[in-house]
């Protein structure tokens, strides 16, 4: 499950507990839920920081929920799945404030686009790797894993090692590699780093309107692919 904590005008969502944080029906559930509150209750200047607890960020879709009643339904589990994960890459893309991804442990397949959805990347360098492993365990990619890595990460070469090489990256690397912002040597570092970055987007005092707007409109292809509304032409001049 997850837990949202406000903190002046910082959102934190933390997903709890010390498994892999396998994103099942009732976690992806519980993300959308707290991803919605955190809309609704945005004011100016406001920040959401995602982190988890343990040595996973996320280990991706739950395949064991998936294949729990044969694999005659497997499949279809899956595809629920991508359906319901859907809306939560939607609502990240949109939220009308800056978000944060604080990546203390391995993010991979879905756990890695659920970061990858965020405007900063922060990741501890000590331990965990960013890792898509479609190509590896033989799934293909849904359309919206695909339009969010051409969006977001940083070049042709990055996107081949990662989805075509199954490469599994440090944090060094994945800055290098232009798909993290930062990496920090422990989890003291990684939450005193990423606390400072929120508090200095908070300090900002952006209209979140303006922000979600301006972040849509620098992913058409994905905001078409999420079925988000075009962007407005909003002035506050």
């Amino acid at each position: 499950m997850c837990t949202l904590e406000q903190r002046g005008n910082i959102f934190l969502l933390t997903l709890t507990g010390t498994d892999q944080h396998r994103l099942n029906p009732t976690l992806i559930a519980s993300l959308l839920s707290a991803l919605r509150e955190a809309k609704s209750k945005a004011t100016r200047g406001s920040v959401l920081i995602t982190t988890a607890q343990g040595k996973f960020f996320s280990n991706g879709f739950d395949l064991a929920w998936a294949q729990s009643e044969g694999k005659h339904r497997a499949v279809e589990r899956l595809t629920h799945m991508v359906d319901q994960f859907k809306p939560v890459a939607a609502e990240l893309i949109s939220l009308p404030m800056p978000t944060v991804a604080s990546v203390q442990g391995h993010a991979a397949a879905a756990g890695m686009v659920l970061a990858l959805c965020h405007d900063y990347v922060l990741m501890r360098s000590d331990r965990g790797v960013m890792y898509m492993s479609e190509v590896d365990i033989g799934m293909s990619l849904p359309d919206y894993f695909s339009a969010l890595f051409r969006a977001k990460a940083g070049s042709v070469p990055a996107r081949r090692a990662v989805l075509l090489g199954g490469a599994k990256v440090k944090a060094e690397e994945a800055v290098r590699m232009g798909i993290v912002d930062s990496a920090h040597g422990s989890e003291g570092e990684l939450s005193e780093a990423t606390m400072r970055l929120g508090e200095e987007l908070a300090k900002r005092k952006w209209d979140g309107e303006v922000y979600g707007e301006i972040r849509k409109s620098l992913y058409p292809d994905l905001c078409n692919i999420l079925g988000l509304d075009p962007v407005k032409v909003i002035s506050k001049l």
